[in-house]
């Protein structure tokens, strides 16, 4: 096959294209988030209907009732305790005031003083208010009584009516949990239904259109579906699951992978030859078994891949010879028939004329066998 260089282009296009290759996945994701969010936003199994197709309606509205009802109780209880606290702090200092009219009148008494009648009628006012203040206040104690009776006895019977509305509740949630799991498998199998032709057909153009000039157009849409479709089986599917299929996936790719590049070393193509003999002839390595090419000013020195760049070559002058690996047997160098300059003959074009050969692609390392003769320039 004959073979073409291609020119890389500035190194800001080259640049541009990697950017821009970004953008792409990023855009091609976001509007696959798009889609997948109105795929989630499809309504699911409500509880509230649920729950009324299995719980007795007249027990819900009981409990609520007997939850304002106890509320109104808290309230009016409440208020009570408040009563009693007045009426108490006020008999307390109603009695304090007796306490001192009462100690007032004995020293009067004792010193032969006879109080007022104004002090007298105060004093049998302050008893009668005292008297009505601890009457009220047994009164209020009495009902504040009644109110928490009432109030344990109401929710003796919440609790009763909670019970009974739990049991009934059991079926309605265990139907509510089969519901919604069935239908967040159904939004997966919406998503994967979607997500998986569109990673099909990203794989398909990467993988047969390697070579295209728009690769990184399909390399950046692939990416990004791939990414979109892991998280959306990793959201739906249990992690004990999850971790098989990506660990399944893997095992693919890295199979598919080792296969190509067992393939590219047994078989490989006319752009990987002329690389790897490039390479070879660079560090005066034969390409085929990478043995020292002595020819020339290197015929009598000795250097391996690492430190080729350090042997320092003689200023004699050699002539430009034929040349053959002595390890291998591959020709390294020969006559171009064009020019009949030396050329490299591993490599696709003369140094001097540029005559073309044709390496071909598909038949293995087998040095000089690789290559053919192509007649054109």
């Amino acid at each position: 096959m004959k073979t073409s260089p291609q020119p890389k282009g500035p190194w800001i296009h080259r640049f541009s294209i990697r950017i821009f290759t970004v953008v792409l996945a990023i855009l091609v994701y976001w509007v696959l988030g798009f889609l997948v969010e109105d795929i989630k936003s499809i309504k699911g199994p409500q509880y509230d209907e649920i729950e009324r197709k299995h719980v007795d309606q007249t027990l819900v509205e009981r409990d609520k009732n007997l939850v304002a009802d106890i509320a109104e109780l808290d309230r009016a209880i409440s208020n009570k305790r408040e009563e009693i606290r007045i009426v108490g702090d006020s008999s307390r200092n109603l009695q304090e005031t007796i306490t001192q009219m009462i100690e007032l009148q004995k020293l009067s008494v004792q010193k032969s003083i006879t109080l007022p009648e104004a002090e007298q009628t105060n004093l049998s006012e302050s008893l009668s208010r005292f008297l009505e203040y601890q009457r009220r206040y047994q009164e209020y104690n009495a009902e504040l009584s009644a109110l928490t009776d009432r109030k344990q006895s109401l929710e003796s019977e919440r609790l009763i009516v909670k019970r009974k509305i739990e049991q009934q509740q059991k079926p309605a949630r265990d139907e509510y949990q089969r519901l919604a799991e069935k239908h967040r498998l159904r939004l997966a199998a919406f998503q994967l239904m979607i997500l998986i032709p569109l990673l099909a057909v990203g794989v398909f153009l990467t993988v047969k259109k390697r070579g295209s000039i728009y690769f990184p157009l399909f390399l950046g849409y692939g990416a990004a579906v791939l990414l979109k479709v892991s998280l959306v089986v990793h959201a739906y599917f249990p992690s004990r699951y999850f971790k098989y299929i990506l660990v399944t996936v893997l095992l693919v790719a890295v199979a598919r992978l080792l296969i190509y590049f067992i393939r590219v070393v047994a078989f490989p193509k006319a752009q990987w030859l002329t690389k790897q003999y490039r390479e070879a002839y660079e560090r005066f390595l034969c390409p085929v078994c990478e043995y020292p090419i002595r020819t020339g000013p290197r015929k009598f020195l000795f250097w391996t891949r690492r430190t080729v760049n350090n042997v320092v070559l003689p200023q004699e002058a050699h002539g430009d010879k034929p040349y053959s690996c002595p390890a291998c047997g591959t020709a390294l160098f020969e006559e171009c028939p064009e020019c009949h300059g030396i050329r490299h003959a591993l490599l696709p074009h003369c140094e001097h004329c540029g005559a073309a050969k044709e390496i071909a692609e598909n038949s293995g390392n087998s040095g000089s066998g690789n290559l053919h003769q192509a007649a054109s320039r």
